[in-house]
């Protein structure tokens, strides 16, 4: 008997966007939600390969009849998520206001950028320049060096889709109490702020003392850096506690009496050149010996062709494989009532789903038609291979 997962029962509509806002409804659906993606006709569909557990709806919003039908979706629905420019929902008479009218309990979450508001809110951005914006690009980055964004992960997927998925649930519990749903303004770029909270609450520290990529948590520290070895691979290193530096030593076959201090910060560059000749000289595997089962904090930099051979994912089952034997992430975290079963099926193509949402929305066979006819909405039902 399949377990019940803990947003089973959850409909959720989410208009086609980005990265961000597909990661978003992707955790929603991976959890149980029931997920529409809204795509345009005659679109590519979700280019950020986020449409696991989906089903999509093709319509035109632009279209007044596009947009009422949109309306009839979220009259039933309980989230609503979109990630367009402040004001576009508004045009297509399609904002929280009308939307919530006729339905008070839906929550209705916009995913933006910059926020609703403020004299950024309706302009472009990405990842990289959200980052910026909030503060925390000017402290990633190398010792006299620019700043550089670490992928398009920190604002796009943290502080936005996964904050945003937060902020629903939220909105979820609430509406129990209250039974009314609520706006949710989520944005990359105090999403990303909230998240470095710990970087602004320990200013006054002494931690970040230093200029950027020459302090103990961002690059500085010869105890807290990767490593090449001999065949071309990394080991990571995080031995702060002394304990776990002084196994560091030991692994490298140093002692600690015969170097200095582990926090004395002007021997930390010569620290760093003696751990890097050290690890030079064995290869991945030879350091991955020397280290597993200590508690040196020193683990191998595993890539994605390897980090699925890695014995400790395999006994939790960290990933897992689709219909189309591509690899990802099994989602997090684990629940244990109410586990994540994520679905194995392709992503939906774009109108797949069309006539049966519309079907279970209440909508005949003949509106359905009428809709298709005049190319209000597009279904493109696959076809079987005989």
């Amino acid at each position: 008997m399949r377990v019940p997962m803990a947003l089973q029962g959850i409909s959720v509509v989410e208009l086609a966007g980005l990265a961000p806002g597909p990661f978003c409804g992707m955790v929603l659906a991976d959890f149980g939600a029931q997920v529409v993606r809204v795509d345009r006709p005659g679109t590519r569909g979700d280019l950020s390969r986020m449409g696991r557990g989906k089903r999509s709806l093709a319509v035109d919003l632009k279209q007044p009849r596009g947009a009422a039908v949109l309306r009839s979706l979220c009259a039933r629905a309980d989230v609503m998520l979109e990630c367009f420019r402040p004001g576009v929902m508004e045009k297509l008479q399609l904002g929280p206001e009308i939307l919530q009218r006729e339905n008070p309990k839906l929550i209705y979450a916009r995913l933006s950028g910059f926020g609703q508001s403020g004299r950024f809110s309706r302009v472009a951005g990405h990842d990289i320049n959200y980052l910026a914006l909030s503060g925390v690009l000017s402290r990633i980055g190398r010792s006299g060096e620019a700043p550089y964004a670490p992928l398009n992960l920190l604002a796009d997927f943290g502080g936005g889709g996964l904050m945003c998925a937060l902020g629903i649930l939220m909105a979820l519990f609430e509406r129990t109490r209250s039974g009314k749903g609520q706006v949710i303004d989520a944005n990359m770029v105090e999403g990303t702020a909230y998240l470095s909270s710990f970087l602004w609450k320990t200013q006054q520290t002494g931690l970040w003392g230093q200029p950027r990529g020459q302090n103990m948590l961002d690059g500085g520290a010869p105890f807290y850096a990767t490593y090449r070895t001999a065949d071309g691979g990394f080991m990571a290193v995080g031995a702060l506690e002394p304990q776990f530096y002084e196994l560091l030593l030991r692994g490298l076959g140093l002692k600690s009496d015969e170097l200095p201090s582990q926090m004395s910060i002007t021997d930390w560059p010569e620290m760093k050149k003696k751990f890097a000749d050290i690890f030079a000289k064995k290869t991945k595997a030879e350091w991955c010996q020397i280290f597993d089962g200590t508690d040196a904090c020193v683990t191998p930099v595993l890539t994605f062709e390897e980090v699925t051979h890695c014995g400790h994912h395999k006994d939790r089952g960290s990933f897992i494989i689709d219909s189309e034997q591509d690899v990802s992430p099994r989602p997090a975290p684990q629940l244990s009532n109410t586990p994540a079963v994520p679905s194995s099926k392709r992503d939906p193509f774009v109108g797949e789903h069309t006539e049966e949402i519309l079907k279970e929305f209440g909508f005949s066979q003949e509106e359905i038609s009428q809709l298709k006819s005049d190319k209000i909405i597009e279904s493109n039902k696959p076809r079987a291979n005989l």
